[in-house]
């Protein structure tokens, strides 16, 4: 299920397994961004992922996201054309206020 409690499609479910083996995150969202890009209706090509874990700790932000990036290398080259990752540490997770910014409005595509 995403975050919303709707069931996820084929490549969101993919994701939070991989995830969810790999890592035994606190806290995991998977948001399906296609809806906000210029894709057929349906689409699972732009993600965010917000993603707690304890195998965060000691670990540089880019050595996070090279972890992500790594657990999903097949959605990444096999549809997954955006990835927005926020992997924080229990301690960051608790100090953000467990809020995460929004992301921007898409600003065009395919020649736009």
């Amino acid at each position: 299920m995403s975050s919303d409690g709707a069931l996820g499609g084929p490549t969101e479910n993919s994701i939070r397994e991989k995830l969810q083996v790999a890592l035994k995150p606190l806290h995991c969202d998977i948001i399906n961004e296609s809806y906000m890009h210029n894709v057929p209706k349906g689409s699972e090509t732009h993600f965010k992922i917000v993603v707690v874990s304890e195998k965060f700790n000691q670990q540089s932000l880019i050595k996070r996201h090279r972890m992500v990036n790594e657990l999903l290398q097949a959605e990444l080259q096999t549809g997954v054309h955006a990835l927005s990752i926020v992997a924080k540490t229990p301690e960051q997770w608790e100090a953000s206020s467990k809020v995460v910014t929004a992301s921007p409005a898409c600003r065009g595509g395919f020649g736009k």
